[in-house]
């Protein structure tokens, strides 16, 4: 028998579905994700944590689960929203159907609602405040918790997804994602760069990249010092994607500013916007962010137009960067700074994700890019 869930946002609007996956309560900033496939590597990708995900494609959950592309090892989201759910999946890949893996691991979903006139009310509104839940169906209750959650912005959950401890990565590209067209090229023979990646909510596929173009990756939390990084005598230094608002992580800016001019650095996604606090620029909140796998990036340098994946809530002020920081790549969407790079020192940064998963194989050059950065000191 279906249960009733409802879906509440601190604007005073109520969206009325069907449950799948666990039952209570979970409060997020409810925001969307415009790609029509990877619900999968959304749902396991730590930067949405804090947050109740909307997806704009109306038919979710088709090819269920598999262990081979999850990107973290639990869902960090606080709920899942879709217009329809395919409940009996279809791929030989497959271990879990979506609404079970979500019962599993605490996830609330909703399916059943009208998600175009949600995705546009948080398009006109902006991303805000909700609650989804299965034990409370008071519509004027739910608005008053929505209205009184706390909001995303100054909250620090980076610590809520990195891990605890140092550990190294041997794991490469699943079978599928090998295809010659789809690797970085950078052959490196004996040579194998030391990459230490500080993570704030990494997603593996970043790893299993820098595995994949010949490097030895050691994981660190996104606590660590710059002295405990400099100690383990990395080749280069990755500053991982994650959840939220950058600016509350002093201890974060503080080991990248630390680490400038004595590494090379490469920053995606909240790694690019810690960087570009750690140079003294600026960081400003989009009114409903980028999040999907068709964001249009132009490449300053080559003027190619690069299709890309993205999950960001936070934009960098181009205007406040320091006269040897220069921008390298904008969204076409809104102009919006998705790539900037040090004119002197090795040192640069994406806003986007170069290692897809789910989402285009335009950018995995850029760790081709960072390989030869490494090799060249």
């Amino acid at each position: 028998m279906s249960k009733c869930v409802k879906l509440a946002l601190a604007d005073g609007s109520v969206f009325t579905g069907t449950a799948f996956g666990a039952e209570g309560e979970s409060f997020g900033e409810v925001v969307f994700n415009t790609s029509m496939t990877g619900y999968q590597e959304i749902i396991t990708d730590p930067s949405y944590c804090g947050q109740i995900v909307v997806m704009t494609y109306p038919q979710i959950g088709n090819y269920g689960i598999n262990p081979e592309d999850i990107e973290s090892s639990r869902p960090a989201l606080k709920g899942f929203v879709c217009r329809e759910l395919c409940r009996i999946p279809s791929n030989y890949r497959a271990t879990h159907s979506l609404s079970d893996y979500l019962a599993e691991h605490g996830v609330i979903g909703i399916e059943g609602i009208d998600t175009r006139a949600l995705v546009r009310r948080l398009r006109t509104q902006g991303a805000m405040t909700g609650v989804i839940s299965t034990v409370d169906l008071d519509d004027a209750s739910l608005i008053e918790k929505a209205k009184n959650s706390p909001a995303l912005v100054g909250h620090d959950y980076v610590k809520e997804v990195m891990p605890s401890e140092n550990s190294d990565w041997t794991q490469g590209l699943a079978e599928l994602a090998r295809t010659p067209a789809n690797l970085p090229s950078r052959k490196l023979g004996d040579k194998k760069p030391l990459v230490v990646a500080i993570d704030y909510g990494m997603k593996w596929n970043i790893a299993r990249h820098l595995t994949e173009s010949g490097c030895e990756v050691k994981i660190v939390p996104g606590t660590v010092t710059a002295q405990e990084v400099l100690d383990l005598n990395p080749d280069g230094v990755f500053l991982s994607n994650g959840p939220g608002d950058p600016r509350p992580l002093d201890y974060a800016i503080q080991t990248i500013k630390d680490l400038i001019g004595k590494k090379p650095i490469f920053g995606i996604c909240l790694g690019q916007q810690l960087l570009s606090l750690a140079f003294g620029g600026e960081i400003y909140k989009l009114k409903f962010g980028h999040r999907g796998a068709n964001q249009p990036v132009i490449n300053k340098a080559s003027g190619a137009v690069e299709v890309t994946s993205q999950n960001h809530g936070f934009a960098i002020s181009e205007e406040s960067l320091p006269e040897d920081v220069e921008v390298t790549h904008l969204n076409l969407n809104d102009n919006t700074v998705s790539g900037i790079r040090h004119k002197t020192l090795p040192v640069f940064g994406v806003q986007y994700h170069p290692e897809s998963s789910a989402g285009p194989h335009d950018s995995r050059y850029l760790f081709d890019d960072f390989v030869d950065m490494m090799l060249a000191q």
